[in-house]
This record gives structure tokens, sequence and C-alpha cells, in this order.
């Protein structure tokens, strides 16, 4: 563009990122709103709140809770939940916890802790039923 040319170009105002902010969350919460209204009741429960008194969590949930109540207890933090399986009164679940770091990492320590959850997913009992090296492979 030359000196004292005009800009024939319209300049768009846009509106300020406040604004624009709070419309998109009052959007999207309608939207929400709109999408769970159709939905039944279980189906829009959060996925941390606890259940229905008397009624069973879910096995994703039980693994879940197993792992977090026995780190809470350990104060190590689980690898993975290798089984996990209704009973009676709740869930059992077989959870691999990391108990010893070395170097190489396949001769860490392992052990597998047996977790006795409630109907609910409250932590009842648990106990530890194996030790092993990480690079061990279970021979039967």
């Amino acid at each position: 563009m030359a000196a004292g040319e005009e800009d024939e170009t319209e300049r768009v105002r846009r509106p300020s990122s406040k604004k624009t902010a709070k419309k998109t969350v009052k959007k999207t919460a309608e939207r929400a709103g709109s999408v769970q209204a159709g939905r039944r009741e279980s189906e829009t429960e959060p996925q941390d709140e606890p259940p229905r008194a008397g009624r069973r969590v879910s096995a994703p949930r039980a693994m879940r809770y197993a792992a977090e109540q026995l780190k809470e207890l350990l104060g190590r933090g689980p690898e993975s939940v290798s089984a996990v399986q209704p009973t009676e009164d709740g869930w059992q679940a077989d959870v691999e916890v990391l108990e010893l770091e070395r170097v190489p990492g396949t001769t860490s320590v392992m052990a597998t802790y047996r977790v006795m959850l409630d109907k609910e997913g409250e932590l009842v009992a648990y106990e530890r039923t194996r030790r092993y090296t990480r690079g061990q492979i279970d021979r039967r």
C-alpha cells in the first residue's frame, strides 16, 4: 500500500474474551443439560461418587477403588490390577505393587495383594499373596 492510500478492508471487531468465554460456558452447560435430560439417572451419575446404598459398584470402579485404597494403606502406588471378580459380599481384586525398585528393572521386587471390597467399594481386607521379581514368569 502506498503512502496516503486507505485500506479498504473492513475491520471486524471481536467481542472481548470474557464475554465470549461466558457465552461459551453457558451454551455448553445448556447443551449438557438438554442431553442429560434424556438419559436415565444411572447414566448421568458422576464417575467418582459412591453408588447408592446397597448397590454393587461396577467392575471398573471396583478395580479403581481397590488400587486407590491399597495405595493409601501401603504408601506405594499399584502397577496394575491383574484380576477382579465378584463375590457374595462385594469384590475381590489382585493388585500388583512395586515393593523394591532395582536396576535393571527386571530385578525389581513386585508383590501381589488380594484386596476384598464390600458391595459399595470400600476396602474390607487385604493380604500379600505373592512376592516375585518383575522379570519372573509363572510356570504351571
